[in-house]
């Protein structure tokens, strides 16, 4: 156990090495800090281990209830999900502690199927299970230890993200922050599967403003070997009034097997930009 001062705030935390961060703790501020090698990567946090940041105690005009964590590096470089660097002030870091995280909620399975709608639930369902999994592959992030399996009917599940209530305010959201989202699938090596994603940005009254949804995807390991792959996109221009992004995504498996055959998928994220 070391010890680490905050440059931002002027604390002493104690430091805890994890697998791929350096985390600490303030519990009389409730602060969480987050720093890889000298950089910072907000979206590489668990999500278990955020904690509320007591803001009024450090006097910034945020609701407590809406930052998840204040974070710094010791170099005061900052890294987001845009990938710039930048120099910024403790109050700019706020507000981005705020923005720049994955909004979608349980997106690995950890919780089972929490938060998710699921909107086809085809075969024998739905199914959390672990990494790799029977047939399967490993994924490039030991941190992420478990993943959805889809059966052999269609299997879609959905989240709907409201903006507002996670904190960001109208004048933000009407500069047409970039959102970006990811997703992570593979196939079994013994049978096909198909992939597919849907997301949308949606207006106060859940009308369309854009999506993105790509042409379904065929893994067949007679020809792939099925192993994870990403799938991303960056909405930018879609016009002012957004208020909701919806994600949906799932499969099914290509020889109507008994079981969960189907693709599977995890990390998924979404992050708005600051």
């Amino acid at each position: 156990m070391t010890e680490l001062r905050s440059p931002v705030l002027g604390t002493v935390f104690s430091r805890v090495e994890l697998p791929t961060t350096a985390a600490a703790v303030n519990s009389s501020l409730g602060i969480v800090v987050c720093v890889i090698g000298d950089t910072l990567d907000l979206r590489r946090l668990p999500e278990d281990s955020l904690i509320s940041a007591k803001l009024a105690q450090l006097g910034e005009d945020v609701a407590p209830n809406k930052c998840k964590t204040i974070m710094y590096s010791c170099k005061d470089s900052f890294k987001f999900t845009s990938g710039h660097q930048r120099k910024r002030s403790p109050a700019f870091f706020v507000r981005a502690a705020i923005m720049a995280r994955n909004l979608l909620k349980n997106p690995c399975g950890e919780e089972q199927l929490e938060f998710w709608d699921l909107t086809e639930n085809g075969g024998n369902q739905w199914k959390v299970e672990d990494m790799p999994g029977d047939c399967g592959h490993d994924f490039s992030d030991d941190g992420v230890t478990k993943y959805f399996a889809t059966s052999f009917e269609l299997c879609l599940k959905r989240q709907v993200i409201d903006l507002l209530a996670e904190g960001y305010s109208c004048e933000h959201l009407d500069t047409q922050p970039a959102v970006t989202v990811e997703d992570w699938y593979c196939g079994r090596t013994d049978c096909g599967c198909t992939y597919q994603m849907t997301v949308c940005l949606l207006d106060e009254i859940q009308e369309v403003m854009q999506d993105f949804k790509p042409e379904p995807v065929a893994l067949d390991p007679d020809s792939d070997n099925c192993s994870w792959r990403q799938v991303s996109h960056t909405f930018s221009e879609y016009g002012p009034g957004l208020r909701f992004i919806s994600f949906e995504h799932g499969g099914q498996d290509a020889n109507y097997w008994n079981g969960w055959f189907g693709v599977r998928v995890t990390g998924s994220s979404v992050t708005v930009d600051v």
